[in-house]
């Protein structure tokens, strides 16, 4: 059966379908990853977002009970130039279309996801309309123009936890991933354990999984947790999850951080570090076609140091007005300079834009765990 991927602009894609028979609305964006595309697709950042893989085969190595980033995939639709009809690994358990099929995700296939992926860098970030059940071009048309997008809207709401729980990783999730017989991933850390709240915007399990193993017991709270109700739970620290859609739209998040900064050492990712812009007092804005990939070159603007990083996101911290409330540049994206970190002159907080748990991606980062235990532990110790 053949669907259609239709944009705002009239522009008309159409290919084989895979996953489940359905229509949906939402931003299409891309994603420049070789490999990860069932973290993409769970990474709760990319909801209400129809995803095209720029990589030209995906689903080779099929889908795993392991990689998930949380309980099923987040993304509205997925689009890639080749469905792989092999599914190989010694780790696989279903095929992508299966699993896609299993949860209720919209597939298609056999489209030009170059042309696309040109599109989308011109023009910038455009509303879509994935079908995969037999609708018309005009139709699918007027459906991605009548879409009202993610300015403005909270989908925070939609992915995060409904009530606090305790992170507890299971066996597999201890340490890093390795390969049985290789010393590619050292053991876990033995040393005294801080107590974190993290607030899950959307959070990825990678990064309860990285906080976990660099000494934190992680207590995970609704994004609408009060400072109250956090300071109730005498943490050492406060971490500020990833998550999707307009940080701007979040009043609720900047105010209840606002009220903790002065309190607590607090490490942001992602939308973590939008929500502590916004808590400062500065603002954010669209990007033009967001950063999602896994290759992503960000400079720190303090050691010099060059990293390769992990990243979706389609907004971004104004550089002038952070100076204003006291914080910080300490990083900008080699690509277009926008602000990837900042950290504030007095208090001990900081955050980046990216994914230093990388996953999937580049381990670049990882460090940024290391130096928030740093952190926590010089004024905790």
């Amino acid at each position: 059966m053949e669907g259609v991927l239709a944009l705002e602009d009239g522009s008309v894609f159409r290919g084989p379908v895979f996953g489940t028979r359905k229509t949906v609305l939402g931003e299409a964006v891309f994603n420049t990853s070789m490999t990860g595309y069932q973290e993409i697709l769970t990474d709760p950042s990319y909801f209400a977002q129809i995803v095209t893989m720029t990589a030209p085969q995906i689903g080779n190595y099929g889908i795993n009970p392991f990689d998930a980033e949380s309980a099923g995939p987040k993304v509205a639709g997925f689009v890639v130039r080749e469905l792989s009809p092999v599914t190989s690994s010694w780790r696989s358990r279903q095929s992508l279309d299966d699993y896609l099929k299993a949860h209720d995700i919209p597939g298609l296939e056999g489209v030009d996801t170059r042309a696309i992926t040109k599109k989308l860098r011109v023009t910038g970030v455009l509303k879509a309309c994935l079908s995969t059940e037999g609708l018309g071009d005009a139709e699918a048309v007027r459906r991605a123009r009548d879409w009202p997008g993610l300015l403005g809207v909270d989908y925070v709401k939609e992915v995060t936890c409904r009530a606090p729980y305790v992170f507890e990783p299971i066996q597999h999730e201890e340490v890093p991933f390795t390969v049985t017989g290789t010393k590619l991933s050292p053991a876990r850390l033995d040393r005294k354990h801080y107590k974190v709240v993290a607030f899950d915007y959307g959070a990825k399990r990678s990064i309860l999984r990285k906080l976990v193993y660099h000494g934190f017991d992680a207590t995970v709270v609704p994004a609408t947790a009060t400072a109250a109700e956090v300071e109730k739970l005498k943490p050492d620290a406060i971490f500020l999850s990833n998550g999707p859609g307009d940080p701007a739209a979040l009043n609720y998040a900047h105010q209840t951080v606002s009220a903790l900064l002065p309190k607590y050492p607090i490490f942001g990712i992602c939308l973590g570090h939008q929500i502590i812009t916004h808590a400062l007092g500065a603002h954010t804005f669209k990007l033009k076609f967001g950063h999602r990939g896994g290759n992503q070159p960000v400079k720190n603007l303090e050691t010099g140091k060059v990293s390769i990083t992990a990243q979706n996101h389609g907004f971004a911290s104004r550089p002038e007005e952070l100076a204003k409330f006291n914080a910080v540049v300490t990083e900008i994206n080699l690509n277009d300079q926008t602000v990837e970190g900042l950290r504030h002159r007095d208090l001990p907080v900081f955050s980046v834009q990216y994914h230093p748990e990388a996953a999937p991606g580049p381990n670049d980062a990882d460090p940024l765990f290391e130096g928030f235990y740093q952190m926590v532990q010089k004024l905790r110790g």
